[in-house]
């Protein structure tokens, strides 16, 4: 392939009702920011573009929630977000926000375009509405049953469960978030993108274009999707918050979310361009760019399926390279939760942990969730600080800039005749870069700093094998040699460290009186033998890392464990409508003890029960699996609605279900019978 002329990264925009949190920088931004950062050390092309996503259904329902105005919301929360990332260290070129008039006119000048050249189906049609609270249910305003995976708490778009796209009348036993209410259907008209019309394009170009470098989640979600076979989806929605929809007849109505946003990094671009006076259209229309958007696996459908389909609608825009999705970062155990605040939040992050952005940087990169869910600790984040960035990366830079402030007062020795090893070691710094480009150029980033990590145990193992320190004594002269070699590794290290470790590199280029040195870049690592001269007065150490200590870890687990504490009354689900005695006494719950238990393929809750109900041994399909090990509930007694109307999940009959309850560390618990007082078929009334 070519070398591109230039590259367009976007990273996901964030929701603006609430802040950023270590899940977000884990999937999203830290990665791309590593990119942006490499790609500009390389005297690449870039326009690296985000903003706030200020149109979505969570931002009204945080404005009701708080009885303020949803402009409010995303005032407050687009500050508290844009000084985070700046203050984090993401070099985005521009961060704009989608109730800018930029986006407003971009995103309606692209409904009006697909509008005037026939691409949308108007269709009136049926949909959910609110009696009580007047107002049709967008997607998000509905929660109910997934009726493929049998989640409980599916949106109405999409289960965050099974991943599966879904329309809000799919779902059983509906309920609006806003009241509770079971919702009415009302007509109403709108406007849809045929997805199913773009289903071969989509084909051919992610499924059989030759993309091997994609990664296989990304590839898999749109392979089962196009399989499913795709659907016509709204671009509009009867809703008060958002961009109006610019054609007549569309009084009351604005543009959907999942069409609004992505245009956003159309918009943001704009507004970089604009301030900067460079042409934004080379950037998304010339063939010579590499699109390039980072963003977590519950957007893959957004940024594979439906933004493609709409850049292939309009026609003229570039589609994008890559989309390098990261799975989910789990805390602690447990999924990070923003509604029971189970996450680290990073503007609070940078308050209690102030000049320690490249730990963080660091534990996130190392730990990322590229090919599987992982997990941040506390204990792992303290271990990787003391263990790997102090004890090898700042060890190695302290015992150089020490030893040279010691015997040459800072000034980097002349070099007499290299070894072997000197030379071998030489040979290995300059092929680092070329090491560390091919990971990131694979979007492998855990790699590419692990090789990063190898370069500073280079530094160390040299230092040990030669220990400069003995041979001051008997050899002075091979010492200046050492040195000097020793400060060729820790100056190609204050480079190569600049995308993962950025404040760590502005401090290490200090140390080393290196700042502005034009022949110092990620090229001349490989191909200059000297990087530092000598006689170059350097400056005297400091310590790039300092140990995190017990206490301090505690403290931020401790707060964790409050956060839980504080939720045990708070999340409480609104009363279900009025039921009749009759209704009551229709249902049938009896002890039961579970015989088998095996989890269901390919999915995450569910779990496949074998109960003995004493009128009968049945199987139920229970959306468990994340709070019990199979193995460990063989034998438990329950309780089971045995007359639920059987019905199937993943291709398995279930035939009742077990009762369960929330514990406050968002696990299930049984509802559990005095296993000695009852026997299985006894009836609980």
């Amino acid at each position: 392939m070519q070398d591109p002329k230039r590259y367009t990264i976007t990273a996901a925009l964030p929701y603006t009702n609430g802040p950023v949190h270590i899940g977000h920088l884990a999937g999203v931004y830290v990665p791309a920011d590593i990119y942006a950062r490499y790609l500009r050390l390389n005297g690449k092309d870039v326009a690296f573009v985000c903003g706030s996503d200020e149109h979505g259904v969570p931002i009204t329902l945080k404005a009701k929630a708080e009885g303020i105005t949803p402009q409010a919301v995303v005032d407050k929360y687009h500050e508290i977000i844009k000084k985070s990332f700046q203050e984090f260290g993401i070099t985005f070129d521009n961060y704009s926000r989608t109730t800018a008039k930029v986006h407003h006119e971009t995103a309606g000048e692209f409904f009006k375009d697909l509008y005037e050249h026939g691409k949308f189906i108007e269709e009136t049609s049926a949909q959910l509405y609110d009696e009580e609270a007047d107002q049709f249910l967008a997607d998000r305003f509905i929660v109910g049953t997934c009726p493929k995976c049998g989640f409980e708490e599916s949106y109405g778009d999409q289960c965050e469960n099974c991943g599966t796209s879904h329309n809000a009348q799919d779902l059983i036993n509906p309920k609006s978030v806003i009241t509770g209410n079971k919702p009415s259907l009302r007509e109403t008209k709108h406007w849809y993108l045929p997805l199913n019309e773009y289903e071969s394009f989509l084909d051919e170009w992610i499924l059989k274009g030759h993309k091997k470098d994609w990664k296989a989640n990304v590839l898999g979600q749109v392979k089962s999707w196009v399989d499913d076979g795709l659907k016509p989806r709204a671009v509009t929605r009867d809703l008060d918050w958002g961009i109006p929809v610019p054609v007549k007849g569309a009084e009351g109505k604005v543009l959907y979310v999942w069409f609004d946003a992505p245009i956003g990094y159309i918009s943001s671009t704009k507004e970089w361009a604009e301030r900067t006076g460079k042409d934004w259209e080379p950037y998304w229309k010339d063939e010579g760019t590499n699109l390039i958007h980072f963003i977590g696996k519950d957007n893959i459908v957004f940024h594979c399926i439906i933004f493609p389909a709409m850049l292939k609608a309009q026609g003229s825009y570039i589609l994008p390279e890559n989309v390098p999705a990261n799975e989910f970062l789990n805390l602690e155990g447990n999924k990070i939760s923003t509604s029971r605040n189970w996450a680290v939040w990073l503007h609070e992050y940078l308050e209690e942990f102030p000049e320690k952005q490249d730990v963080l940087r660091y534990v996130l990169t190392a730990n990322a969730p590229e090919t599987k869910d992982n997990d941040f600790t506390w204990k792992d984040f303290q271990a990787r600080n003391n263990n790997e960035l102090v004890a090898i990366f700042g060890n190695f830079i302290n015992r150089v800039v020490v030893l040279t402030d010691k015997y040459y007062e800072g000034s980097v020795p002349e070099p007499n005749s290299f070894t072997e090893v000197d030379n071998k070691t030489l040979d290995l710094l300059a092929k680092y870069p070329d090491i560390i480009s091919s990971s990131i150029d694979r979007y492998r980033f855990r790699e590419a700093l692990s090789e990063l990590m190898n370069l500073a145990r280079l530094g160390n193992k040299y230092l040990a094998d030669e220990e400069p320190w003995k041979k001051i004594k008997t050899d002075a002269e091979r010492v200046k040699t050492i040195m000097f070699v020793a400060l060729q590794i820790a100056t190609g290290l204050s480079v190569l460290c600049e995308p993962f470790l950025p404040f760590t590199s502005i401090k290490l280029k200090g140390i080393l009186n290196s700042t502005g040195f034009e022949n110092l870049n990620w090229k001349s690592i490989s191909t200059e033998k000297t990087l530092l001269p000598a006689n170059h007065q350097i400056n005297k150490a400091e310590l790039l890392f300092a140990k995190i200590e017990d206490a301090e870890i505690q403290t931020q687990i401790d707060k964790l464990e409050a956060s839980k504490k504080s939720q045990v009354t708070v999340e409480l689900t609104p009363q279900k409508e009025t039921i009749n005695f009759d209704d009551f006494s229709k249902l049938d719950i009896r002890i039961g003890t579970i015989l088998e238990a095996e989890k269901i393929p390919k999915t995450k809750k569910l779990l496949k029960l074998k109960v003995d109900v004493g009128i009968d041994t049945r199987t139920i399909v229970s959306g468990i699996a994340e709070s019990f090990d199979p193995a460990n509930i063989i034998g438990q007694k329950v309780s089971v609605l045995v007359n639920l109307a059987p019905r199937k999940l993943r291709g398995v009959e279930s035939q009742g279900m077990i009762l369960m309850s929330d514990t406050t560390e968002g696990k299930l618990s049984f509802i559990e019978p005095d296993a000695d007082s009852v026997a299985n078929g006894e009836k609980v009334s």
